[in-house]
């Protein structure tokens, strides 16, 4: 594959640090001139704004213009979206203007599940570490200007992975879960391509619910941040909470704040969009 470049001159809604840094993945890096390089599915790639122009360089399987807009979601107006939330409160339009430049990216769904499997009761570098392992042991080589990059494994190519093999990675008590989850999906018990077709988000919900690992607020994250693409899930770990009882429930005791209270006021207030308001609440709390 030889190099690509693409380039993008005022597009809105599009910061690198909003975007890479909003908890959404696990595998760009900043660069010393403050870029950022990735690796997603066969495709490494440097992404740099200056003046308002964004600069994409790398090594891409497809047209490194369509790979872009495909990734990056550039076919949605988040203009309008950001407009229609900033008229919920003036919390929520706080929030939007602090991380004005999120993108939801489209991810590959089984690294999706694979990753979020590995974020629970975890830490960004941690979580970071341990995928980026991963790659190296059991995904693709691909060099670009004298660096090793390493594509997420398949469930194919992690299918003689044993659960000692998957722990010395240091994956912890996630080892079995990974070994199970992988496994699963090899003999279709959970089939990924369905699962895109499906249009009831709920359905969608309970199928992912079935991986071992997979947990309510996973679930949601791997419904929102992969090409599953559905809006109207409300992740809720730590933050989310802190942030939706400071500013909507007010309980004194926040771990007192459950799910469901949460959950019905992100349907009333933000409706089809809550995952989208989620991410910008959830980048102006831990960030602000």
């Amino acid at each position: 594959m030889k190099e690509q470049q693409y380039q993008i001159e005022k597009q809105d809604s599009f910061e690198l640090s909003h975007i890479f840094d909003c908890g959404q993945c696990f595998r760009w890096n900043m660069e010393e001139d403050g870029s950022y390089t990735g690796v997603f599915k066969n495709n490494v790639l440097n992404v740099k704004k200056e003046n308002e122009i964004l600069y994409f360089k790398g090594i891409c399987e497809e047209d490194i213009k369509y790979v872009v807009e495909e990734y990056f979601d550039l076919n949605r107006d988040y203009n309008q979206i950001k407009e229609i939330l900033s008229k919920v409160d003036e919390n929520l339009k706080t929030s939007i203007e602090y991380g004005s430049g999120i993108r939801i990216l489209n991810q590959d769904l089984w690294e999706t599940i694979i990753s979020f499997i590995i974020s629970a009761n975890n830490n960004i570098p941690r979580i970071k570490g341990i995928i980026e392992r991963l790659s190296k042991k059991y995904g693709n080589e691909i060099e670009w200007n004298n660096k090793k990059y390493y594509t997420f494994p398949t469930a194919k190519q992690l299918e003689d992975v044993s659960v000692e093999d998957f722990r010395k990675l240091g994956l912890g008590f996630r080892d079995i879960r990974l070994y199970e989850t992988t496994h699963m999906i090899l003999n279709n018990q959970i089939n990924l391509d369905e699962l895109h077709k499906e249009k009831d988000t709920l359905k969608v919900r309970e199928q992912l619910l079935q991986l071992s690992g997979v947990g309510p607020k996973v679930a949601d994250c791997i419904l929102l941040f992969s090409t599953l693409k559905r809006f109207d899930t409300f992740p809720i770990d730590v933050w989310v909470r802190r942030v939706m009882n400071e500013l909507y429930i007010k309980n004194e005791d926040e771990t007192k704040v459950n799910k469901k209270q949460i959950e019905k006021i992100a349907v009333d207030k933000f409706g089809n969009l809550a995952g989208i308001a989620q991410q910008y609440l959830f980048y102006w709390k831990r960030e602000a």
